[in-house]
């Protein structure tokens, strides 16, 4: 008899979960629908604004990759490294035209570029958004050309924010987004987009052999560069004309000086004739600050010598033979011809 009401009591217990269960498999389903819903619905606005980039030199067909329309009459993002120093490129259009487009301006050192679209036409565009406003888990999405596969889709999140990416020429691309969105060779230029349907990064690299660790230049970063671009024809930065490396100050040496610092940026090189070269600074030497900003890496110094630093007169903090000295430099702006080219690494 025992077993007879155990029996019951099981069966009971059963069927009252059973409304349960199935109300948390429709919650789920729903879920996933309003998940697959928001996506499709970014990429129907976004994704006519995504083109394909070809770069031609002469007869020779250059860089492959993707960029993004970001104003209705052609201007269009995407990354220095997809276009390769060119002056012109070809974007192709999710609806199969291809336009003529010329480079404004190449900035290697955040690995963007800004094109213009030849012809006069009102062309679909993705608005760039505040990626300031970003969280961690936000879901994000990237359209792109991957290996020549025209307007693919990926979808993740916001894995991280504040990352640092180091460009070709050297110089650390600050405040970038991991994303673990997938990206392939051909998504470079790609915009990354928010389900606002704005476009929060811009794709840029992954990590070879990695799984979902890939990278997109914020958007206020491209903002900033562009702005710089249509202003100036190119972006300005400030230079000193020196090689550093990071340097670990002595315990003795810091607490001798009353240092908070336990880092600092040695010279390595000096460029001649550069505002560094005039200051008197040697190789050995460490940076400790520029105009009142701490030096404790390299990047810290990338990040001081920016374009609101050129032509003026400002005090570097350095260290030499255990002595803390204090000389006045005047940044000039950033070499960005050939010349610079053999001086890769120098701040």
């Amino acid at each position: 008899m025992d077993a007879l009401f155990t029996d019951y009591d099981a069966r009971r217990d059963d069927a009252a979960h059973e409304p349960r269960a199935a109300s948390s498999a429709f919650a789920d389903d729903a879920l996933l629908d309003a998940y697959s819903r928001t996506v499709s619905d970014v990429v129907d606005r976004v994704g006519p604004a995504v083109v394909r980039i070809d770069v031609r030199r002469g007869q020779a067909r250059g860089g492959l990759g993707s960029g993004v329309i970001i104003s209705p009459d052609g201007f269009i993002l995407t990354n220095s490294h997809v276009v390769q120093n060119a002056r012109r490129a070809e974007a192709t259009l999710l609806d199969g035209r291809v336009l003529n487009a010329r480079i404004l301006g190449d900035d290697p050192d955040a690995d963007l570029a800004l094109l213009r679209v030849d012809e006069a036409a009102t062309l679909p565009f993705a608005p760039l958004g505040d990626s300031s406003t970003l969280k961690r888990g936000q879901i994000a999405i990237a359209i792109g050309n991957p290996l020549g596969f025209d307007a693919t889709v990926t979808a993740g999140v916001v894995s991280a924010l504040g990352r640092s990416l180091r460009a070709s020429t050297g110089r650390m691309i600050e405040d970038v987004i991991q994303t673990d969105a997938s990206l392939n060779p051909g998504n470079s230029g790609g915009p990354l987009v928010s389900t606002r349907g704005e476009v929060i990064g811009v794709n840029t690299a992954i990590i070879q052999g990695a799984q979902g660790i890939c990278f997109a230049v914020a958007a206020n970063t491209a903002s900033a560069v562009l702005g710089e671009i249509v202003r100036h024809g190119r972006v300005r930065r400030a230079s000193i004309g020196v090689g550093v490396a990071p340097w670990n100050l002595p315990r003795r040496i810091a607490l001798r000086l009353g240092l908070q610092q336990k880092t600092g940026a040695m010279i390595t090189a000096v460029d001649p004739k550069s505002p560094a070269d005039e200051a008197g600074l040697l190789t050995g030497d460490v940076l400790l600050g520029i105009d009142g900003r701490m030096v404790e890496t390299p990047s810290d110094l990338v990040r001081a010598l920016d374009a609101e630093m050129i032509g003026r007169v400002v005090p570097l903090d350095t260290l030499r033979r255990s002595e803390r000295r204090r000389v006045w430099i005047g940044p000039t702006e950033k070499m960005t011809d050939a010349r610079w080219k053999s001086l890769r690494y120098r701040f």
